[in-house]
């Protein structure tokens, strides 16, 4: 039986990491399976970096399906979490059932894998404290108030988190997710 990776996102998730995610992992024969507050047709944004901007800018993105409710996924039946950045984070890490996942998944000993804001929800599990992380450079401070170390690196290993800063960071990011998959 392959492997079901949950990929957790929903409206305003980075649609190029969603993208990414699903086909990278279809790619290696993996299951992707996305998860959202409700079953329905998400609205993607794309995040991107322009001349004499400060931060990134925000542009409509891709309408990406979700598969299933958060409310409705058991840890059990799932290899690894990927939690996508964009904004969507901003308001999952309000959700309690998400939360409860999470943890469900570092106490059942899976892989859970951030980039870019989607630490935001491994801070609000608790999950930070005295790990080294990465994630986009302007929430690196959230990090550091958890308890975490922030390191300036595309991809970070620590035991079975896996973070990365953006989706400039895919290349290195997957290859380790894929090393820990293998392993």
């Amino acid at each position: 039986m392959s492997k079901k990776i949950l990929i957790v996102t929903d409206d305003s998730g980075e649609s190029f990491e969603i993208l990414y995610a699903v086909y990278r992992f279809r790619e290696a024969g993996l299951i992707p399976v996305i998860a959202a507050t409700k079953k329905k047709t998400l609205n993607g944004v794309i995040h991107d970096f322009a001349p004499g901007w400060n931060t990134y800018i925000e542009k409509p993105g891709y309408l990406i399906n979700a598969d299933i409710a958060i409310s409705k996924v058991k840890a059990k039946d799932y290899t690894a979490m990927v939690l996508i950045g964009g904004r969507a984070p901003e308001f999952l890490r309000h959700n309690k059932s998400l939360v409860k996942l999470v943890k469900q998944f570092h106490t059942d000993g899976k892989g859970l894998f951030a980039i870019c804001h989607g630490i935001q929800v491994l801070i609000a599990a608790g999950l930070c404290e005295g790990r080294k992380m990465t994630c986009y450079c302007n929430v690196r401070l959230e990090v550091e108030l958890a308890g975490g170390q922030w390191v300036n690196k595309q991809s970070v290993v620590d035991g079975p988190f896996i973070t990365a800063q953006t989706w400039e960071s895919h290349a290195e990011f997957y290859r380790d997710i894929f090393k820990y998959l293998d392993s």
